[in-house]
């Protein structure tokens, strides 16, 4: 036997090509992508289809007054002065006209006797401290305008800088930026009210805080 076919052969290793590593990390990248906007969306979805109450209530810090408190929300028509549980009101007895509510920004204090009628009807009425600064006023006030029941006033003497208030429910914020406003006004506006689809035009448009007895005429 000849020493070169004595020798041991050498064993041939294959070769493989390097992974594209970059391929695979793309592919990768849009598979969760794909998976967390699909994930998203199907949240999304599933959370505008709870009922309206539900949304709102599991709003920060927003009062379920209708649950709470049900015997304050009296819906009857009275003359005169009233007398609220809260300030602002959030619903009960109330005059017979209405607030205008068509987006509605009041620069002065009105009639609690004519916001809650407004309330009655699906508006959400916001009010703040009439010394909130002039650029968180008309933060708010770009809410409000140009949408029905919606409208905005001053109040003497709140417990926080801004609050809303809808039939049965009430949310306190610092901040005219504060993303709960927009849940709020979403979750709330005409849904809340008693009335839905009542008119929020043709109401009240004076301020002050003494309610005006129209005797059926128009306000």
């Amino acid at each position: 036997m000849s020493p070169k076919s004595s020798r041991r052969q050498r064993k041939v290793v294959p070769v493989r090509p390097p992974r594209p590593w970059g391929v695979i990390a793309l592919v990768t990248a849009v598979g969760v992508l794909a998976v967390t906007i699909i994930s998203y969306a199907g949240f999304a979805s599933w959370r505008g289809s709870r009922p309206w109450s539900d949304r709102l209530t599991t709003i920060a810090g927003v009062v379920d007054y209708v649950s709470q408190k049900p015997a304050w929300l009296d819906s009857g028509h009275r003359s005169g002065p009233l007398t609220y549980e809260v300030t602002p009101p959030v619903g009960g007895q109330h005059n017979g006209a209405w607030q205008n509510c068509v987006g509605d920004v009041y620069d002065a204090p009105i009639a609690n006797e004519h916001a809650v009628h407004s309330l009655e009807h699906g508006a959400v009425w916001i009010t703040h401290r009439p010394d909130l600064p002039a650029d968180q006023v008309t933060a708010l006030a770009a809410r409000v305008r140009g949408t029905e029941y919606m409208l905005m006033s001053p109040v003497e003497n709140l417990s926080s800088p801004i609050t809303l208030q809808a039939w049965g429910y009430q949310l306190k914020v610092d901040s005219a930026d504060d993303a709960q406003i927009t849940e709020f006004i979403n979750a709330a506006r005409i849904n809340a009210g008693l009335e839905q689809g009542a008119a929020c035009s043709g109401g009240v448009t004076a301020t002050g805080t003494t309610p005006r007895d129209l005797d059926g005429q128009q306000p």
